[in-house]
């Protein structure tokens, strides 16, 4: 099919991948509503047009955390990338690179950590979800501090999983999962062969490295389900805090209250966001939510958000919105499905045009002046 805009890329994975796969990045909690709603609030944030403003030298560069990047964006933690593509974590890795920002890996990816900085040959963001096993935290976080890894991305918003109905529909779980699945394989011949079979091995690197034996897709739904802690406090964060010499960045904040208590307890940094969707069914949208908890800290955290972001208009967005960065997500995991790293870098060159075409009839000529007074 024709890829003339970020939004073509859904459609190209739906057609590409076995329905477990494609649902799984698709989906959301319970109806979906709190998925829509991101989507919907992002789509109903307007910008003011202005003109004749000089903006010839407009400029996309920013710096988050010390690090200098091209443009505001980040690619997020995805789960089991190397499902989407062959080795994809390793191709949307050197497509970030290409592009001048961070890859964030996600702790249940297929590729691990070692190599995916041996294939990127630079340093990445490394996303540590909390969990029962404090073991396979402190192991992972002494892990990724000796491959150079300074930026932590700690995910909180998972003491319990969200209700993933349309996994137990599509094969993802639920009975008789895997020969579902193995049928879904079948039937798409192309991604069979492209990752099913040459994209092996299919294990989730990091968490197979620490168990000392392969874990594969049965072994991600099974240990992640086991592992989810409901006693998580912040005081996890403050051991976090004495392990890591890094940089933290904890995602998952929706609420003015826990963004100053993550500034209280030694957080360099916060994403705003509801993950996508994907846990509490009903929570606000990321953009209604963004603005008072970039009020309530001001400059004392860097602020990112996530959710719902699906091209440049909507990066703008967020950050008129109160944000310092912003993470793709679904995004990037559509286009890497469909055409690996060179759909990613596909989709930053879309994302990085949109940008400047929205910055330029806003009149805005670098990203220290996008806030609120680009919003209608």
């Amino acid at each position: 099919m024709i890829i003339s805009g970020p939004s073509d890329y859904r459609e190209a994975a739906r057609r590409k991948l076995p329905p477990f796969l494609f649902d799984y990045i698709d989906g959301g909690a319970g109806d979906e509503a709190t998925l829509r709603a991101n989507q919907d609030g992002l789509a109903s944030v307007n910008l003011k047009q202005r003109v004749l403003r000089d903006v010839a030298s407009l400029s996309l560069g920013t710096e988050l955390f010390g690090e200098r990047l091209a443009m505001p964006v980040i690619l997020g933690p995805v789960g089991l990338s190397g499902m989407y593509a062959r080795r994809g974590e390793v191709q949307a890795a050197r497509a970030a690179r290409a592009a001048g920002i961070p890859y964030t890996l996600s702790t249940v990816s297929v590729c691990s950590l070692e190599e995916v900085i041996a294939a990127n040959g630079a340093p990445i963001w490394f996303q540590l979800y909390v969990l029962k096993d404090r073991g396979f935290m402190r192991d992972a976080l002494r892990h990724a501090e000796a491959l150079g890894v300074t930026k932590l991305v700690f995910t909180v918003d998972m003491p319990a999983p969200g209700p993933r109905y349309r996994d137990a529909r599509s094969g993802m779980s639920g009975r008789f999962a895997g020969a579902r699945r193995l049928w879904q394989a079948v039937r798409h011949p192309s991604w069979a062969v492209d990752v099913g079979l040459l994209g092996r091995p299919h294990d989730l690197g990091n968490i197979s490295r620490y168990r000392a034996k392969p874990a594969g897709l049965n072994d991600y739904i099974g240990w992640l389900g086991a592992n989810f802690d409901p006693s998580i406090s912040w005081a996890d964060v403050e051991w976090i805090r004495d392990v890591w010499k890094g940089k933290i960045i904890i995602k998952g904040i929706l609420d003015a209250n826990d963004a100053r208590d993550a500034q209280r307890f030694g957080a360099d940094g916060i994403v705003v966001s509801n993950h996508g969707g994907r846990q509490l069914e009903g929570a606000s949208s990321t953009a209604r939510a963004l603005p008072a908890i970039a009020d309530a800290v001001g400059d004392r955290l860097t602020v990112l958000a996530d959710s719902g972001v699906r091209s440049g208009t909507d990066v703008l967005r967020m950050l008129a919105l109160g944000a310092k960065g912003v993470l793709l997500g679904r995004a990037y995991a559509y286009a890497l499905a469909s055409a690996g790293q060179a759909g990613v870098a596909r989709l930053l060159g879309m994302i990085e045009k949109e940008m400047r075409v929205a910055m330029t009839l806003t009149g805005t000529a670098s990203i220290d002046r996008v806030d609120r007074t680009v919003l209608a």
